[in-house]
């Protein structure tokens, strides 16, 4: 801080008739400077200029997009009433064998669809080897698991359903007695497959459950800025942009998604810690696949933890240096660690409060199955 005084610009003009009145004139005229350089000094501040916001490029803001309201797909048209069923189903505990997990145990819809556990506890408290990836936005993946099995989030809501380690239900067959042995299921089912001569069936438990999931979005900041509001970013979360971008990680995270468009080898450049998962190559039974994993979205990123497919990384700033060796070759230092993920935090989106609330759900009838309570599962 500078200060500085001045007196400038006093002019003292005594008119006097004789020496004593102009002696006592000069007298209060010197008091009064001094007075006036006492009380009230003139001062200057200086003060830094606000740091300008760092411009990015177009060339690398092209390669993202905001994103869409709903992600609709191609043979599911939104239908309220589909789209409704589709919610109930989504926390329909009756679907599991120990009639105590719904798909939203696992992805739990206000907690930006994670658990936050490694791997989630399923039927009889098992875990499979693989973390729970979050349902937002997942509808407009090129594929769905990690491995890519599912083609879409109407074909994946299924797995999870029959798999032993999850809900464990043991047949299509089972889910559906189980659905129509309460009316107000049935009747959902008409409503939200008009014209079908059986529309309760195991198939359409999927397009109901993907019907609802297409509208799983949380638009953030991030968006705002790729509309043109400049001010959306603090001049920090610019910055980690350009880190992010400079270093290649958007070759990958890339898109509408910032993920979920490729698969790519864990351990590019360097071998990954954790090869006991083959990844891709389960499915596709070829060598050149092994180690291939889905590149996750990076949307709500900061809340979806801990990391990668295991699960085994617990920080995002661990994870972010993970990236840079493994996939990268590159040892990122802490401030460019740190200033990438101030970035990533833009991206966590406000979850839609109203369209994942719980419904209602009908109630059990006499023909409704009896859990399988020597095998519960431990989850609440």
């Amino acid at each position: 801080m500078t200060r500085t005084i001045s007196v400038t610009g006093l002019a003292l003009v005594i008119v006097a008739c004789n020496n004593q009145q102009a002696e006592a004139n000069k007298g209060a005229a010197v008091a009064a400077v001094a007075t006036a350089a006492t009380v009230a000094p003139a001062t200057t501040v200086a003060t830094a200029p606000k740091p300008a916001v760092k411009e990015i490029s177009e060339r690398v803001l092209r390669r993202f997009t905001p994103v869409r309201a709903r992600i609709e797909g191609e043979q599911q048209p939104a239908m309220e009433e589909r789209v409704a069923l589709g919610r109930m189903l989504f926390h329909e505990t009756r679907l599991s064998m120990s009639q105590a997990i719904s798909c939203n145990s696992c992805h739990r819809l206000d907690n930006y669809g994670v658990d936050n556990e490694a791997t989630s506890p399923g039927h009889d408290g098992q875990r499979g080897k693989r973390n729970s990836p979050t349902v937002y936005h997942a509808a407009g993946f090129a594929d769905q698991f990690w491995d890519g099995r599912a083609e879409d989030v109407e074909q994946q809501a299924l797995g999870p359903i029959l798999a032993g380690v999850e809900m464990a239900a043991p047949s299509p067959k089972y889910v559906v007695n189980v659905l129509k042995s309460m009316p107000p299921y049935v009747q959902a089912f008409q409503r939200a497959f008009p014209g079908e001569k059986e529309p309760l069936k195991f198939a359409n438990v999927g397009v109901a459950i993907g019907a609802f999931e297409r509208g799983l979005v949380t638009p953030s900041r991030w968006d705002d800025y790729l509309r043109g509001n400049k001010e959306a970013l603090t001049a920090e979360e610019v910055d980690g942009l350009s880190v992010f971008a400079e270093v290649g990680c958007a070759d990958c995270h890339t898109g509408e998604f910032l993920g979920g468009s490729m698969h790519k080898k864990a351990g590019v450049v360097q071998p990954w810690p954790n090869q006991e998962d083959p990844g891709r190559a389960g499915v596709t039974k070829n060598d050149s696949d092994r180690m291939m994993f889905k590149v996750p979205t990076l949307r709500n990123i900061t809340k979806t933890g801990p990391y990668f497919h295991d699960g085994s990384v617990k920080t995002l700033d661990e994870a972010v240096n993970m990236m840079g060796k493994h996939q990268l070759g590159i040892d990122l230092s802490q401030e460019e660690v740190a200033s990438i993920v101030t970035w990533l935090g833009s991206l966590t989106g406000q979850i839609p409060t109203d369209y994942i609330k719980k419904p209602d759900l009908p109630e059990s009838t006499v023909g409704t199955p009896r859990p399988d309570r020597s095998v519960a599962s431990n989850r609440p």
